[in-house]
């Protein structure tokens, strides 16, 4: 961030007019103070040297700006609104991302939070700016980003355990019991009953994983709530400092989520 207010005030077209100018002036002056010069020195009013003293009072004028309260102020203006943009451009590169994944049911849905989105982002850009506000839109940004990566991981995981038949598991369990049932061997007996208590390990973790999306299911609903409700206090310009806790505690918990569905993702079992 440092760099880049460096190079706004270096690049700002009030000093860079100013460096015309002094290097214009230069060109014009340096011939007739060459003359002045003494012989030996003479040579240098015709060599970038010459242009040294512009340089010098263009970076003076330079280190002004850097101090300036005003172009601070405007600068941080200008990062806020790029920062914003930015979180904008991740919304969408991750709504076109979620399609891939989601059905008709929360394809819908996404297309309800990305409006929400856009009308909160338009109100911000053509509305009165204030602190409040600017926060306000940039931490609904971050939700609607941890909305978007909950929902994506969501569909996928969801799909997953659609997909996933506990019916060969529970055979399994089956023709085990029956097994320990005839077994007169105590190792044996001990190796069956060691298959029997992972398999039902499984299917107690797909119950638990289901009980977990349907959690997440209604977390992503409260999350699309919340946007829209912000969304209706953001246009009728009512902010205030509780809605921004509530939107940093909303991030957290979906970011939380979103950890774990991942991780769940990652170790899915094979059975």
């Amino acid at each position: 961030m440092k760099l880049r207010m460096l190079f706004s005030a270096l690049f700002k077209m009030k000093n860079l007019g100013l460096l015309v100018l002094f290097l214009g002036v230069t060109s014009l002056i340096r011939v007739p103070i060459a003359g002045l010069l003494p012989e030996n020195l003479q040579p240098l009013a015709y060599t970038g040297a010459a242009y040294l003293p512009a340089v010098v009072i263009y970076l003076a004028f330079v280190a002004k700006t850097l101090l300036s309260r005003e172009f601070h102020e405007e600068f941080n203006s200008r990062e806020k609104i790029r920062q914003i943009q930015d979180l904008n451009y991740e919304c969408l590169r991750l709504a076109n991302e979620a399609k891939r994944y989601t059905n008709s049911t929360y394809l819908q849905k996404l297309r309800r939070v990305m409006e929400d989105k856009n009308d909160i982002v338009n109100s911000f850009f053509k509305g009165e700016k204030s602190y409040i506000k600017e926060k306000i839109t940039e931490q609904t940004l971050k939700l609607v980003i941890s909305y978007i990566k909950l929902l994506i991981n969501f569909c996928i995981r969801s799909k997953e355990l659609k997909e996933t038949d506990v019916g060969e598991v529970a055979n399994r369990i089956n023709a085990n019991m029956r097994k320990l049932n005839f077994t007169k061997d105590p190792r044996m007996a001990e190796d069956i009953k060691n298959l029997i208590e992972m398999d039902q390990k499984i299917i107690d973790r797909l119950k638990e994983e289901k009980q977990e999306i349907e959690r997440i299911s209604a977390k992503l609903d409260y999350m699309e709530s919340t946007v829209s409700m912000f969304k209706h206090q953001i246009l009728a310009s009512i902010e205030t400092e509780d809605m921004l806790e509530k939107l940093e505690t909303a991030v957290n918990e979906a970011a939380a989520l979103d950890s774990v569905l991942e991780e769940r993702r990652k170790n899915r079992m094979k059975l």
